[in-house]
């Protein structure tokens, strides 16, 4: 049974670089709940073909977690900070990171892409991805499904037909940062009252 089957918010972990699988299987392993995104290509040499596989949010994994007992995630391995804003802890929005999972989950080619602040956000029609709203950004051959993680303040972008987004159905607007009241993300470790074992 898992100790921690409570459904918890998901949390951003920030970890260090090149630690995030190991960070993930240990607090696996202690029954939490994680996501690690990853964006999975190839890289043709001429004598074979390397499947490369690489976090779309380097140095961050998600999990479940409660936020008034972040002692036992802290003291992981390869654990840095609970993002948070302020001294608080910020659950990341539920909606933006399904809508990841399925981006990653799709087959589709997915990357980082640099934040979008703002942007029209449209509903794709058609494809494994229909239903998902997010910024399209349309180029001379190739379109683009950009969505975002707005605590983290990164994006990633998924490669999508161009006829599955018709141009003309556009939905609302996403408003810049300046107006809208997010705040620029902060970490945090632990309170005062907390302390952390001296790592060897």
């Amino acid at each position: 049974m898992r100790i921690h089957a409570h459904q918890w918010p998901w949390f951003a972990v920030r970890v260090r670089p090149g630690e995030e699988k190991t960070a993930r299987l240990l607090l696996e392993n202690r029954g939490y709940r994680c996501y690690l995104s990853a964006s999975k290509y190839s890289r043709y040499r001429e004598d074979r073909v390397t499947r490369i596989e690489a976090p779309l949010f380097p140095g961050y994994l998600f999990c479940r977690m409660n936020p008034h007992d972040r002692l036992p995630v802290l003291t992981i391995p390869g654990v840095i900070q609970i993002v948070g804003v302020g001294e608080t802890a910020m659950p990341v929005d539920e909606g933006e990171l399904t809508a990841i999972q399925r981006a990653e989950n799709s087959g589709l080619p997915t990357m980082a892409w640099p934040y979008l602040r703002a942007g029209h956000l449209e509903r794709v029609e058609q494809g494994p991805l229909c239903g998902l709203m997010g910024i399209v950004v349309r180029m001379r051959f190739r379109t683009k499904l950009v969505l975002s993680i707005h605590l983290l303040q990164r994006s990633v972008a998924v490669e999508i037909d161009r006829q599955w987004v018709p141009a003309a159905r556009r939905i609302t607007s996403i408003p810049s940062q300046a107006h809208s009241g997010w705040a620029e993300p902060s970490s945090f470790a632990v309170s005062p009252s907390e302390t952390l074992p001296e790592r060897q």
